[in-house]
C-alpha cells in the first residue's frame, strides 16, 4: 500500500509563502493498493493536483468522502477524471436519513455555486452511501464508522496484507468529557484507529485554543495524541491544520507535543507531498 498526502489544511485553503512547507490545500489523501486499486480520501482542494497526475487510461477511481463540509468537497469539480468521457468514477459518502448523496452533493455542484451539474459530467459517475459494515474495493478492505463531528461524518480504516491506515480528519473525541474516556466503548472512532500502523488525524487546535471551540468538531493536538495512544497506534500524522497557523507555528506545535508527551508512537507532521509505503513502514517527503 502507498499513501500520499495531497492536502493537509483544514477549514479553508491557505496558499502563500507562510504555508509553503506544510502546504495550503485542504484535505485529500491518495491510497494505492498493491493491485493498483486507487482510493481518494476526501475532495478538498488538494484533489486537483492529484487528478492532474492520473492518465486517461486509469480504469477506476473511488473517492471516499468523510463528510460534505466545503473544505472536503471544494476540489471535486476540478478533479480531472470527472471530465473524462467514460471514466469510471465512484464517489462514496456518509449516509443520511433525509437526503441521498446525489441530492446533498448537488447543492454544491450546481449553479450558482458551480457551473456544471453532476448529471452533466461526461464520466461514468456512480454515487454510493458508504456502508457501516466492512466492504472491499479491489484488494483493499475498508471499514467506515460515524465519528463525532457536526453533521453525518465518517472515518475510514483501510487494510491490506496486514497493514492498516486509519483516516479521521475531522474529529472531536473528547466532546462532553474534556479528556479521553477510560472505557473504549465511549470513545468516538476508537474501533477505526485501534492498532493502526498509521493514523492520519485531526490536530487543528492547541490545548489553549480548544476551550473556546468546544463543539466545533475538531481536536486539540494533545487530545488527538492521547486518543492515538489509547488506541495503540504505531505512527501518528497531524492533519487538518488550522488556516491561521503558519509553518513556523506548526513546527513549534508539533515539537512541543513531542516533548510534552512521553509516547512510544512516532509523531509525523502532516505535510503536502508526504508519502508512506507499507512495505517498510517508512516515509519520504516530496513536494
Amino acid at each position: 500500500m502507498k499513501i500520499r498526502l495531497w492536502g493537509t489544511r483544514g477549514s479553508l485553503a491557505t496558499p502563500g509563502p507562510e504555508t509553503v512547507r506544510y502546504g495550503g490545500n485542504t484535505s485529500c489523501v491518495e491510497v494505492v493498493g498493491e493491485d493498483g486499486t486507487r482510493l481518494v480520501l476526501d475532495a478538498g482542494t488538494g484533489i486537483r493536483r492529484l487528478g492532474a497526475t492520473l492518465s486517461e487510461e486509469s480504469s477506476r477511481v473511488d473517492v471516499l468522502l468523510t463528510h460534505l463540509h466545503m473544505d472536503h468537497i471544494q476540489g471535486l469539480g476540478f478533479f480531472r477524471p470527472l471530465d473524462q468521457p467514460g471514466q469510471d468514477v465512484r464517489v462514496w459518502g456518509p449516509p443520511s436519513s433525509t437526503q441521498d448523496l446525489g441530492t446533498r452533493l448537488g447543492r454544491y455542484l450546481s449553479p450558482p455555486l458551480f457551473p456544471v451539474r453532476l448529471k452533466e459530467l461526461p464520466c461514468r459517475l456512480t454515487l454510493h452511501e458508504a456502508p457501516l459494515e466492512p466492504f472491499e474495493i479491489g484488494a483493499l478492505r475498508i471499514e467506515a464508522a460515524l465519528v463525532c463531528h457536526p453533521g453525518p461524518t465518517l472515518g475510514y480504516r483501510i487494510s491490506e496484507n496486514g497493514f492498516t491506515v486509519a483516516y479521521i480528519p475531522d474529529h472531536e473525541p473528547v466532546l462532553g468529557a474534556g479528556c479521553i474516556a477510560k472505557d473504549r466503548e465511549w470513545i468516538s472512532g476508537f474501533e477505526l484507529a485501534e492498532g493502526a500502523d498509521l493514523l492520519i488525524h485531526d490536530s487543528q487546535y492547541s490545548l489553549a485554543e480548544y476551550p473556546a471551540r468546544v463543539g466545533w468538531g475538531h481536536s486539540a493536538l494533545s487530545h488527538a495524541l492521547q486518543f492515538a495512544d489509547k488506541a495503540g497506534v504505531r505512527r501518528f500524522v497531524t492533519f487538518h491544520h488550522d488556516p491561521d497557523r503558519d509553518d513556523d507555528a506548526l513546527d513549534r506545535m508539533v515539537n512541543e507535543a513531542r516533548m510534552a508527551l512521553d509516547l512510544e508512537m512516532e509523531i509525523v507532521a502532516g505535510t503536502e507531498g508526504l508519502q508512506f509505503e507499507s512495505e517498510s513502514v517508512a516515509f519520504s517527503a516530496t513536494m
